[in-house]
């Protein structure tokens, strides 16, 4: 998947280039990246990027011809992408629109900065706007950046082990199950410090089963709007109700 980043800090996704999952997409050509940074298409002195917005107010905004013309070089390298801008007023990103989007070969992420961006830049030249949450950052790039991972994630071969993807969080509609790992027993712990038995037995038609009922519990009690949207059959109701009765009783 090839993305066109449009941003006034390209440097900034050498997090995303240099480590982990995405710099190893990177090394084996399953992602690449390009850079389009708005301050090379300004047509003064300064590069002025941003300027005040009409009406008045606190804050700049992003100019449209500097962004406009950092949007369409990245359109002369792949002229069908989709274009998106990482933005706290776009749709909110979950799993299932991450599945979407792994589906396109390219995308040009536009990084916001300041106030935003011109209106016009997302009525004329703009496809979609994400959010990746509730809240404000400085800057669109760590959203552009929680962007690609995500999607990285999803690609062909774009992690090393793809059966780990479909236990994820959200991959079935629901939180992921407790993990552990080695020791078996952390003293310090007390009772909380041992493994759950069903998971050393060795049966793995009971810790499958003991899995999905986590995960379910977990989900009913941290995100009961995961929950709301979740078809649960009978078999999975019973599994629920046994877990809330567990830990009623704890």
């Amino acid at each position: 998947m090839w993305f066109g980043m449009v941003s006034l800090f390209p440097e900034a996704f050498k997090a995303v280039t240099d480590f982990g999952i995405t710099g190893r997409a990177i090394d084996a050509g399953i992602i690449e990246m390009a850079y389009f940074n708005p301050r090379d298409f300004a047509d003064d002195k300064q590069h002025t990027v941003d300027d005040k917005p009409y009406g008045g107010g606190p804050g700049m905004l992003m100019k449209v011809d500097p962004l406009r013309l950092a949007i369409n070089a990245a359109r002369d390298v792949k002229s069908s992408s989709k274009v998106i801008c990482l933005s706290p007023s776009g749709y909110r990103l979950d799993q299932e629109g991450l599945k979407k989007l792994a589906l396109c070969n390219s995308l040009i992420l536009i990084s916001g900065r300041y106030e935003g961006v011109d209106e016009r830049i997302l009525e004329h030249e703009v496809d979609l706007e994400v959010s990746i949450g509730d809240y404000v950052i400085s800057g669109g790039e760590l959203a552009a950046m929680v962007l690609v991972d995500g999607l990285t994630r999803l690609l062909p071969s774009g992690i090393g082990c793809e059966e780990s993807v479909k236990r994820d969080s959200f991959f079935d509609g629901l939180l992921e199950y407790p993990q552990y790992t080695r020791p078996a027993e952390i003293s310090e712990y007390d009772e909380a410090g041992y493994v759950p038995e069903v998971l050393l037995s060795g049966n793995h038609q009971e810790i499958a089963k003991w899995r999905h009922k986590q995960a379910l519990g977990k989900t009913y009690e941290r995100r009961p709007d995961l929950m709301k949207k979740y078809a649960l059959n009978e078999s999975e109701k019973k599994l629920l109700g046994e877990y809330i009765e567990d830990q009623s009783s704890d």
